[in-house]
């Protein structure tokens, strides 16, 4: 469950830090979708490893989602 107390109790660092960490995951998942769904790439890479990197950093978007989300107070 998320805590909306803990988001309101951040210092300007860690909202900074938070809000960088959202616009990371946003660019992780459009690269990832960009890679997946564009035919006319401008660079030469085989669709299995367009779709599979793609699919990979998709996956690791997820991962910094749950991590961002799941940050303690340190």
């Amino acid at each position: 469950m998320i805590d909306f107390n803990f988001f309101k109790q951040k210092s300007p660092q860690q909202r900074f830090l938070f809000i960088l960490g959202l616009v990371m995951l946003s660019l992780y998942l459009v690269l990832g979708t960009l890679l997946i769904f564009w035919k006319d790439i401008p660079f030469e890479i085989s669709p299995t490893y367009r779709v599979i990197f793609g699919l990979l950093l998709i996956a690791y978007a997820v991962l910094r989602f749950f991590r961002l989300i799941n940050q303690q107070e340190k």
